[in-house]
């Protein structure tokens, strides 16, 4: 069976299409484009992927093209983009690498927690909270000015600021881990 296509999909997959790119850009030769050429483009194609990350799910709820393809691969798109954002960054030097650490433990351990409830037949009990999303908002904040990394507006640098903003990201990651995990050990059948 194909899996189904409709505008909200395809905006999924733009997302995941951005990925490869936005990091390319991070590394092509100075005489290409130079280091704040590549940082300010990285950051808008991120920031317009993320932007995609809204539109989709609205546009799916407003035109009711939800579909379980849908709603497997949005999460899928969102973790690879702020999993290779974090990769490269700390590769850069410009993002502790700790904070991209629990940030991409933590979804790995939520991915494979999820795989676990539904095999036990209680996914309602890690599904998406407000805790997840705001986890994933504020993570799609910082990463931009990460990967910015220069002086916005003529007042102030934005790494520092990328950095505040990241660890918060990484604390209310860790939270919101918690919490999915105390929700599944409650689950039935889960402590057997």
């Amino acid at each position: 069976m194909a899996a189904p296509t409709n505008l909200p999909i395809l905006l999924t997959w733009l997302r995941i299409v951005a990925i490869p790119l936005f990091v390319a850009v991070l590394y092509f030769p100075e005489d290409w484009l130079s280091e704040r050429q590549a940082n300010v483009i990285s950051m808008w194609i991120f920031i317009l992927a993320a932007i995609t990350d809204w539109l989709d799910g609205y546009l799916a709820r407003r035109w009711n093209q939800t579909t379980s393809f849908g709603a497997f691969l949005d999460p899928v798109a969102d973790k690879l983009m702020v999993t290779a954002a974090l990769i490269v960054l700390a590769e850069k030097g410009l993002v502790d690498p700790f904070a991209s650490l629990i940030i991409i433990g933590r979804e790995i351990t939520i991915s494979a927690l999820r795989e676990w409830m539904a095999q036990l037949g209680q996914s309602k009990n890690v599904a998406v909270n407000i805790i997840g999303k705001l986890k994933t908002v504020m993570q799609l904040v910082a990463i931009p000015f990460l990967l910015f990394n220069g002086v916005l507006f003529g007042l102030f640098h934005s790494n520092p600021v990328g950095r505040v903003l990241i660890w918060m990201a990484a604390i209310i990651t860790l939270w919101s881990m918690v919490v999915y995990l105390k929700a599944a050990l409650k689950a039935p059948g889960a402590s057997s």
